[in-house]
């Protein structure tokens, strides 16, 4: 089975969201939240993104996350990884709650692949106030892809984690989890990188790029936003339409990609120092905006 057949899988079976000019998204992937200990990435960002998702939030953006979003290799226990970022969960229960959440699985939450592992973590939680059990994510389901297609132009925009392109963690993704739980958690702590993460390993990060842009080639230059590698990608109108939203787990910041008026464009959240010393979480924009329109499907 080749990355060429595993992608064109993930398009025919996406979930198809349909939407135009008035509809705003927000993509982040990779947040690869943990269990707050020192091998938990995310929780140097979680301020960051928490700030970040309330925006979204009071604007009215759907949130698509695209894969990775729970840290299912290095935590056996959701409950942990609750725990720990509870109010992250409880904020994204209103997204669900809006009919606005919209979740992908990649490798490391391949576990979602199977609803039963979604209702048995998401459904509901343990609401030690209360001492009952509660709703949260009621109904969710999570998908291999998503296509979002403008009801008014019918052009598409592919999303997915990306992981299809790497077999290794596509393919042997279990195996992979039992190196990085048993082995790498452990050695991650003491500052030592998995290599066979792509994020960590720039040769099998160009290997995925590659096989993704060859498959977006192939595909009339369907425009495909992933994430997976962690490296933002923004291409310019007449390249290959490949995008990328990098991750939640950057050094001090975060990344991701917004479509407003049916323009696309890539952003930062990050803590910077304003003059009298104070501290703010503030959005920049790093790529864009360009008009979706302008990036044209081959004919």
């Amino acid at each position: 089975m080749s990355s060429h057949f595993r992608l064109t899988r993930a398009y025919q079976q996406a979930k198809v969201i349909e939407y135009n000019e008035n509809d705003k998204f927000i993509l982040f992937s990779d947040c690869h939240r943990g269990d707050n200990s020192f091998a938990d990435d995310f929780s140097n960002n979680r301020n960051i993104y928490y700030h970040a998702l309330n925006h979204y939030y009071e604007n009215e953006f759907q949130y698509c996350e695209l894969g990775d979003g729970d840290e299912l290799w290095e935590n056996i226990s959701f409950n942990a990884i609750f725990n720990a970022h509870k109010n992250v969960y409880l904020l994204q229960q209103k997204f669900h709650q809006k009919q606005r959440l919209h979740l992908i699985w990649g490798n490391h939450d391949m576990v979602y692949k199977n609803p039963k592992n979604v209702a048995k973590n998401l459904a509901t939680y343990f609401n030690p106030k209360t001492e009952k059990e509660e709703p949260l994510f009621e109904n969710l389901k999570y998908n291999e892809a998503i296509v979002l297609r403008n009801s008014n132009t019918c052009q598409e925009i592919f999303l997915t984690h990306g992981h299809q392109a790497d077999w290794w963690n596509y393919i042997f993704w279990k195996w992979s989890r039992f190196f990085v739980r048993v082995l790498w958690k452990p050695l991650q702590i003491m500052g030592i990188s998995d290599p066979t993460s792509p994020a960590k390993n720039y040769k099998e990060l160009i290997k995925v790029e590659r096989r993704i842009k060859k498959w977006i080639s192939d595909n009339n230059n369907l425009i495909t936003i992933v994430g997976h590698t962690h490296r933002p990608r923004f291409p310019e109108t007449g390249d290959i339409p490949f995008f990328n939203d990098g991750s939640c787990v950057h050094p001090r910041s975060i990344t991701g990609i917004e479509i407003e008026n049916n323009q696309i464009c890539l952003i930062k959240w990050s803590v910077e120092t304003k003059i009298d010393g104070t501290l703010q979480v503030k959005r920049s924009v790093l790529e864009g905006p360009t008009a979706i329109t302008n990036y044209k499907i081959q004919s």
